[in-house]
């Protein structure tokens, strides 16, 4: 005898989908709402600090303000060329740090005994305040993109390193185990049981290692560089052009957002047999 589906199952598994897709859409709907409300609310406490001179009219500048710089720095090209030139550093560090990171990463969590010994000495190199390194990569590389790239790289590193590391050793030693007693390879136990479960661990490493090479960049073009976005704050900041400062770290703002969009984006088509989290 065939089996076949009962059509009232499959109605209540169809009723039961849509339902959830509209629960879903109606509270992406709230909260869509919600962050417009709030931008909204941000944007009015700015403007009335402003035009009731809460702050020193130096740092009181309006909405407005900013806006009319932005424009204008669009129209004349000097946004554009310098977020090229902060971006460049910023793919580039994080492209670099981020690999061997990986790489580094992986090895330590297969090597343990290497691990232990080298741990005090990563650590150590770890809490060093990286804005201290600025000025020393500043004198040996020069006031060019390969001090940011330097700068960057010593965050990104680190934070790739740690998720590589501890997405290595968070392996189920059962799995280790029964892989080992069905005949598995070194390799095939590699490939197919650890880098599968460090991989959640490495994409979280790098997505916030892209954010952490911005910040890097930008910290090092504050101190002392040629071009980008950190150079045009410093060099506003210092004429007390504050309405341009408020716009161009707005739209560092936007940019850490887009960047942190991209890489969810990445991370979920890339991890998509991983099942689903419900919230």
């Amino acid at each position: 005898m065939q089996l076949t589906d009962d059509p009232s199952t499959q109605k209540k598994d169809h009723t039961r989908s849509r339902s959830r897709q509209l629960r879903i859409s109606r509270e992406n709907g709230t909260v869509f709402a919600a962050q417009i409300l709030l931008a909204v609310v941000w944007l009015g406490l700015w403007q009335l600090t402003a035009t009731q001179q809460w702050l020193d009219p130096v740092l009181a500048k309006s909405p407005g303000q900013s806006w009319d710089y932005f424009v204008a720095a669009v129209q004349s090209g000097e946004l554009w060329s310098n977020t090229r030139y902060t971006m460049t550093a910023v793919l580039i560090a994080w492209i670099l740090a981020g690999s061997v990171g990986v790489i580094v990463g992986v090895a330590l969590g297969l090597l343990p005994r290497v691990e232990r010994v080298l741990t005090p000495y990563l650590e150590a190199a770890n809490a060093m305040p990286r804005i201290a390194l600025a000025p020393l990569f500043i004198v040996a590389l020069g006031i060019n993109t390969s001090a940011k790239v330097a700068l960057a790289s010593t965050l990104v590193f680190f934070l790739v390193l740690s998720g590589a590391r501890a997405g290595v050793r968070s392996t189920d030693a059962e799995w280790l185990r029964m892989s080992t007693v069905l005949g598995a390879r070194k390799y095939q136990i590699f490939v197919k049981v650890l880098l599968p479960v460090a991989t959640p661990a490495i994409f979280a490493g790098l997505r916030l290692g892209l954010i952490y090479s911005l910040l890097g960049v930008v910290g090092s073009e504050l101190i002392s560089a040629r071009n980008g976005l950190g150079q045009l704050i410093a060099t506003y900041s210092a004429t007390y052009r504050m309405e341009a400062v408020y716009a161009i770290l707005l739209l560092l703002a936007a940019i850490a957002v887009v960047l942190n969009q991209i890489m969810g984006l990445a991370e979920r088509r890339f991890l998509r047999w991983q099942p689903p989290v419900d919230r």
